[in-house]
């Protein structure tokens, strides 16, 4: 295991102070998360400034859609983190090798099933969810050429979790400057001259996507053993698959009941009209640069805990999640204030259409506001998964962020039918769902650190 500590790119996670490490894991994943999220940022803000209302529409209303069927899969990629950490923690060389080989065969059997999920139901999805009629085209389009990408996000995300694993957030980083850049590149030369329209803008992060996982690959195949890559290797390990399937699947159900939930939601938002739609898909892509702040340390929190967990070293873990807790408050709360007292400024950058900007400017304020409370359950429930304990987090994450939100939406909502008061649901739910899971994770924490 020598070689996993003298890496420069890897972090020593079970000795030595953890708060400077902590940053050094999470602060670089954080800035590779927002950059992935510019893909999208990107898409929308050149179909809405050079293509119209509706192509930003038709970005916009898909990413709740993305989400239900991605999400279950890339937390599938966080049960490989575990595992793997856990086995780093355990000191067991041949366990990692073969998670390293099991991990990358589950990415690209999940990428071509969803490849194939998204020709099938792009259009009865979008259709359910009250696309209007007049952006219902251009969704179904953009979809499935987004969908087309799918094996590359797949490999993507496996293996990063596989660097992550390590302490390595820095490459993945990297990987996805270079093709965000692309990206945007991209979407300019499609939609300004080609002349194109959502499909020029789905175009560009399929190809993006590609680079961004060609260059993951290729670290993992140069990497030390055990944790290096070998195609010729690749198979899976049943009794791995089960571990990661273990902790992956109820981290993977969580994030579809974000996004069942979101799909709601977003179905109400449609209500409003394709102004409506335009000015909350700007928003959100604000939502998500806080969110994945939030994610950062959320990472880094199962990723430290589960290595410490696989080393017995249980003050470790304890002190991992709270100053893993305490760094993403104050880290996602500072982007969160910064987006709400420029947000006239921030969302002009995806709209000139002064209605899609009022849209835009009140979802800011009712929703990034109290963006920071999601750190209270996101961080507390990944420290449950680090020591085995995932279908706990998802049950609590399915009653505060799902069922709640249903009866916010089909319940309290129509009573005081505004687009404000809709957006209100955010902030209770995350409040209220931060609660359980730090009042569970206290219970069990008397249980697993005997």
């Amino acid at each position: 295991m020598k070689t996993l500590r003298d890496h420069s790119n890897q972090i020593d996670m079970l000795h030595g102070p953890l708060l400077g490490k902590i940053l050094l894991f999470a602060l670089p994943l954080a800035a590779s998360s927002i950059l992935q999220q510019l893909f999208n940022s990107a898409d929308v803000a050149v179909a809405g400034r050079f293509a119209g209302n509706q192509a930003q529409a038709a970005v916009g209303v898909n990413a709740p859609v993305v989400g239900l069927l991605v999400n279950l899969f890339v937390g599938l990629s966080v049960g490989g983190n575990v595992v793997i950490a856990n086995f780093i923690g355990q000191r067991k060389d041949h366990e990692i090798r073969d998670a390293v080989h099991t991990v990358i065969a589950l990415a690209l059997i999940s990428g071509f099933f969803l490849l194939g999920l998204g020709q099938v139901v792009a259009r009865p999805l979008l259709s359910v969810m009250g696309t209007p009629d007049d952006t219902l085209e251009l969704a179904i389009v953009y979809l499935r050429i987004y969908f087309l990408g799918m094996p590359f996000v797949m490999l993507y995300n496996f293996g990063s979790a596989v660097l992550r694993s390590v302490g390595d957030t820095k490459r993945p980083l990297y990987c996805l400057m270079i093709s965000g850049v692309i990206n945007v590149i991209l979407n300019l030369v499609f939609v300004i001259v080609f002349h194109r329209s959502a499909d020029g803008v789905a175009i560009a992060t399929v190809i993006s996507n590609a680079v961004s996982a060609s260059l993951v690959m290729v670290f993992l195949m140069r990497e030390d053993d055990p944790i290096r890559f070998e195609p010729r290797k690749l198979r899976m390990n049943k009794n791995i698959l089960k571990r990661v399937i273990r902790v992956g699947v109820p981290a993977g159900l969580q994030g579809v009941v974000f996004s069942v939930s979101n799909i709601c939601i977003q179905s109400a938002i449609n209500g409003f009209g394709s102004a409506a739609m335009a000015g909350s898909a700007a928003a959100q892509n604000f939502e998500s640069f806080t969110f994945y702040v939030t994610n950062a340390f959320n990472q880094a929190a199962v990723t430290f805990v589960s290595q410490n967990y696989g080393a017995h070293q249980f003050d470790r873990c304890k002190r991992a999640l709270v100053l893993s807790l305490l760094s993403g408050f104050i880290a996602t709360g500072a982007m969160c204030a910064a987006f709400v007292l420029c947000r006239d400024q921030c969302i002009l950058l995806f709209t000139k259409d002064p209605v899609v900007a009022g849209y835009g400017a009140t979802r800011i304020f009712r929703v990034e506001m109290f963006s920071f409370l999601a750190v209270s359950y996101e961080v507390t429930g990944a420290a449950l998964r680090g020591v085995g304990y995932s279908l706990t987090p998802t049950i609590i994450t399915v009653f505060g962020s799902c069922i709640l939100r249903l009866v916010w939406v089909y319940i309290l909502f129509p009573n005081a039918a505004s687009f404000a008061s809709l957006l209100s649901v955010y902030p209770v739910t995350w409040f209220l769902t931060g609660v359980m899971m730090i009042g569970a994770y206290f219970i069990i924490r008397r249980k697993v650190f005997k």
